[in-house]
């Protein structure tokens, strides 16, 4: 229990915002519980949220440590009340999460708050199974990346064992991931396979793609397989040999069929007569094919886990 006294400048303030203003870690929504469950007393008896705050006021605040903790970007996930996950798959080692578009994964100079990482981390914390606060705690941590426009799988690691295990079997090549993705017009050879070598440019956040090897790029695979076709779009099936920034949306702009809605690589026209903003992109399917011993995630092997529902291939494709 905590208590404060009402001072001058903190008068004639209502209960629940000076509360907010107090504990900005502390949702609004949770916020309002502890003062309905009397967690919030004002001169020792419980209030109501409107209550009009008096000079010499005692408040006593019957609430968790960490919600007067100065914010950080390492405790953020506390100010998030109700997570927003959509799970594919989880058990104690990790989460499988489908991230939506417009979400970014880690928090950047846009977004603080709002982020799957930040998601999962209050998902984890409200089941008990994680807190920072506990001795020698592992923070939750994604073991790959999607951009914010891209929706898709994103494997999340609840312990270290697990990430240094993932982190390895993404690097050999041991975990197969497909996109769905629309595209411009028709590819030729309808299925086949694009190699090419990207050169990121860090001022732009772009990558330009390159026939031959070129100092400083990095090779780049991509199979791909037409699905379906139709009104001047394709659906196309794409797996990814190599984890490069951009690597689809590049490579398929390079071969003369940019993704729909790419407002970075695409036909900013045609983006507008299909009524699209944001890349036409899904992570939608992960295979654990591990082919060498994976440890604690050896019941993983061969699984395959799959998005069901894809806005896109609906809208453009009928399902």
């Amino acid at each position: 229990m905590k208590e404060f006294t009402i001072e001058k400048n903190d008068a004639t303030q209502r209960l629940d915002r000076w509360l907010g203003k107090t504990l900005p870690l502390l949702p609004a929504p949770l916020a309002q519980k502890y003062i309905r469950l009397k967690r919030v007393k004002v001169n020792g008896k419980g209030s109501q949220r409107d209550y009009r705050l008096q000079l010499g006021d005692r408040l006593q605040l019957y609430i968790n440590d960490e919600f007067f903790d100065t914010p950080t970007p390492e405790n953020a996930f506390l100010s998030i009340f109700k997570p927003s996950l959509s799970i594919v798959y989880e058990d104690e080692n990790l989460l499988l999460v489908d991230k939506r578009p417009g979400m970014v994964v880690h928090p950047d100079e846009s977004e603080r708050v709002n982020t799957l990482i930040t998601h999962i981390q209050a998902y984890l914390y409200q089941k008990r199974e994680w807190s920072p606060y506990w001795e020698h705690s592992f923070t939750p941590a994604l073991c790959n990346r999607i951009d914010r426009n891209t929706g898709g799988i994103v494997i999340a690691a609840k312990n270290a064992e697990t990430l240094r295990i993932m982190n390895d079997k993404i690097r050999d090549r041991e975990i197969d991931k497909f996109y769905l993705a629309v595209v411009l017009g028709r590819m030729n050879p309808p299925e086949g396979r694009l190699e090419s070598f990207l050169l990121k440019d860090e001022a732009k956040k772009q990558v330009a793609v390159y026939r031959r090897p070129v100092a400083g790029g990095k090779n780049a695979l991509t199979l791909y397989k037409t699905l379906r076709v139709k009104d001047g779009l394709s659906l196309v099936e794409c797996e990814l040999l190599t984890g490069r920034t951009h690597q689809i949306r590049a490579q398929f702009a390079d071969a003369g069929c940019p993704l729909l809605g790419d407002g970075k690589y695409g036909r900013e026209r045609e983006n507008k007569k299909y009524g699209r903003s944001g890349q036409a992109l899904y992570s939608y399917k992960l295979t654990f094919s591990f082919p060498t011993d994976a440890g604690i995630l050896n019941s993983l092997k061969g699984k395959t886990f799959t998005v069901e529902n894809v806005d896109f291939v609906d809208e453009y494709f009928g399902g």
